[in-house]
């Protein structure tokens, strides 16, 4: 199953800005050796690739390295930091499906139960039928269910041209679900995987019916405390961020050459929710993906159960997190996510040797291979380059 070439994966995400020269800031002079591939892939997403800018950490064993490219602040000039909090996105996926499996650990759920039998009558109308799609195919994405966010009217107010009068709105789990019922499914249960927010929103849901507590605090009871995670947090409905921060820079999926930027710092993550409202630090999320690689969050059984792959399109799909194998035949397992003005991904080798986190402060990219050469470039080197 691990047989795929690593250009398509992870993330087709998408900016073109022309920023001037790019800043690289290794976070100590003498751990930049070996990384040189990975700082000439983040100076090419500002100079080429127009990004306002970017910053990656990385964990190599027990030495760690830190570098940026561009501003934090296209205005005052200031640098990214490696303190530097953003919006994760759907990096929120891998923490609710740790919970859940968890759960399963614990003999609380099956991921062969029904979503009927947690949420009766949640999800039905328009020919979707919660009681024939499993919690596990919401997890890797083969429920078939609509995704919510492609709903064009929900899209115009949340990441569109209406953010600006609609960034402190605030939904309700039910409000997601709802507008994905208002759509067919996008295909059976149990087929191709179909990228689906509505189906993180649906697995938060159940973690409340099964525990009495919200997500978000069975999440940071199970994970972010006992992995000291003191960076990493889910904000609800509380529209700021923790400082430092960069400026979010957002072009509201505007793909004309004259589009404005704006400036998408604070928003309600409530429209995401347990499908991505994480904020978190590339080094908090290092250290959750390595603590997941090393069985700290799981058992056995139920790790094997996430990177239990279902082949798409160049990469696997797994419980919650995502698996490619690189051209140089590295395995790396992570999860990239996008909101307004942010870009980010977490990725490391399936021993937990070597981890990778990176943020960059827009949300437009004219080539989203370059996302993956920022990958490409850490585990395979520069060979890469020479491509």
């Amino acid at each position: 199953m691990r047989q795929r070439a690593a250009r398509g994966g992870l993330c087709a995400l998408v900016v073109s800005l022309a920023l001037g020269a790019a800043i690289l800031t290794p976070a100590h002079a003498a751990t930049t050796d070996g990384h040189e591939a990975t700082r000439d892939a983040l100076r090419e997403w500002v100079e080429e690739g127009g990004m306002p800018g970017v910053a990656a950490m990385v964990r190599d064993g027990e030495k760690t390295w830190f570098g940026s490219a561009g501003y934090a602040d296209t205005d005052t000039g200031r640098k990214r930091s490696l303190d530097d909090h953003f919006r994760a996105a759907s990096i929120t996926k891998p923490f609710i499906a740790t919970v859940l499996l968890q759960l399963e650990a614990e003999g609380r759920l099956s991921l062969d139960d029904p979503v009927g039998k947690w949420l009766p009558g949640v999800v039905r109308g328009n020919g979707n039928d919660g009681g024939g799609i499993t919690l596990r195919r919401l997890l890797n994405h083969t429920s078939g269910l609509y995704n919510y966010t492609d709903d064009p009217d929900f899209q115009v107010n949340t990441s569109g041209s209406g953010f600006p009068e609609h960034r402190y709105d605030t939904y309700t789990p039910e409000d997601l679900v709802a507008v994905a019922m208002k759509h067919p499914p996008h295909s059976a249960p149990g087929g191709e995987p179909w990228y689906s927010n509505t189906n993180y929103v649906l697995a938060g849901m159940v973690i409340e019916k099964v525990t009495g507590h919200s997500y978000a605090q069975e999440a940071t009871r199970r994970i972010i405390k006992p992995l000291k995670l003191r960076e990493t947090s889910f904000p609800g409905t509380d529209p700021r961020m923790p400082r430092p921060h960069p400026v979010a820079y957002s072009w509201l999926h505007d793909d004309s050459p004259d589009a404005p930027v704006h400036d998408a710092t604070e928003q309600n993550m409530s429209w995401l929710g347990a499908a991505g409202e994480l904020i978190s630090t590339a080094g908090d999320l290092n250290r959750f993906d390595r603590a997941l690689m090393r069985g700290r969050l799981l058992p056995r059984a139920q790790l094997d159960e996430m990177l239990d792959e279902v082949p798409s399109s160049g990469i696997g799909y797994g419980l919650g997190v995502e698996v490619a194998t690189l051209s140089c035949g590295v395995t790396v397992v992570g999860k990239s996510g996008r909101t307004n003005g942010s870009l980010s991904a977490v990725v490391g080798t399936e021993d937990g040797t070597h981890q990778l986190a990176f943020n960059a402060n827009g949300d437009r990219l004219p080539d989203s291979s370059r996302y993956f050469e920022v990958i490409e470039a850490e585990f395979c080197g520069p060979e890469v380059t020479d491509q």
